[in-house]
Order: structure tokens, then C-alpha cells, then sequence
């Protein structure tokens, strides 16, 4: 399985060769837990997402990206924040792909589905916010989430 790797400020990190628009989606259900997924491409734990596909609508991505990694469809209901630090890359293995992070990150409710594992992820969980903490993630995914646990009047620029 090709991985992913996640640099932050390393300067052993390769350079960046593209950026790449994205889009992850914080789904919080009626007993305000977050749906989360434990990834197959590097074992940490993340929201659903991922890259916007060329003739989609941002929205229309997010309800793709959760339903294609969770068995989840949501509807989507405000924005979080966008995530664009140039510290931060990507590392996709399998074509030595580096993307510079540029994440829009959207608030939703779930509508429908089962929460069911994807070739994405290998585990989905609704996991209540207060025990979001102990859960293995990047720098990154755990700065969104404590963003949005936060209850930000508005979103977050960066």
C-alpha cells in the first residue's frame, strides 16, 4: 500500500511539487460525536477527505470524499477554516507526489448511511470530542479539530 507521509517544518522534507485544493469535513451527529477514520495509507486518525476533483463543487466534494471513506452521507452546514501552511507537505509514496497543504475544512450532519471502512480507511468511528485527544493523529488534523472543538465564532484563515 503506497503511504503517506506528513513533514512540518523538516528540512530533511522534500521539496513541494504541487498544490492541490482539498477539502475535509468535520461530521458531528445528534449525540455531538465526530466521525472519524483511521487511515490505511499511515495508521493515524483524520476526518474524512481529500482532493477536489476537477468539475465538483467544494461541497459536492465533501459529500463525495465522506461518503466514498465513511458509508456516511452528510449534509454539509458551515466552514471551519482553511488550512494552507506551506510548512507543512505531503509525501505521496507511490508517485513521489509532494503536496503543499491547502485544506478547506467544512462543518456538517450526517444524513444517512452505515459507518463502514473503505480502501481508504480502515476503521470509522463516531468518537465524542472530549476523547478525541487520545487518538493518534498528525499536527495538522489535530490543530482543525481543536479549532473546531474550540466553537469558533469564525472560521480560521491560515
Amino acid at each position: 500500500m503506497p503511504k503517506r507521509i506528513d513533514h512540518y517544518d523538516d528540512p530533511q522534507a522534500p521539496p513541494a511539487n504541487s498544490l492541490v485544493p482539498s477539502v475535509n469535513v468535520i461530521v458531528v451527529n445528534e449525540r455531538d460525536e465526530v466521525l472519524m477514520i483511521c487511515r490505511t495509507d499511515n495508521g493515524n486518525w483524520a476526518v474524512p477527505g481529500g482532493a477536489i476533483d476537477l468539475g465538483e463543487s467544494l461541497t459536492e466534494a465533501a459529500v463525495r470524499e465522506t461518503q466514498e471513506e465513511t458509508g456516511i452521507t452528510c449534509e454539509i452546514t458551515g466552514i471551519s477554516g482553511t488550512y494552507t501552511d506551506p510548512k507543512h507537505v505531503i509525501h505521496y509514496t507511490s508517485d513521489d507526489e509532494v503536496r503543499q497543504e491547502f485544506s478547506i475544512v467544512l462543518t456538517a450532519l450526517p444524513v444517512s448511511g452505515e459507518a463502514t471502512p473503505s480502501s481508504e480507511s480502515r476503521e470509522v468511528r463516531w468518537i465524542p470530542k472530549a476523547e478525541l485527544e487520545g487518538y493518534r493523529m498528525d499536527r495538522s488534523m489535530k490543530l482543525r479539530l481543536s479549532h473546531y472543538v474550540e466553537g469558533r465564532v469564525r472560521p480560521y484563515i491560515g
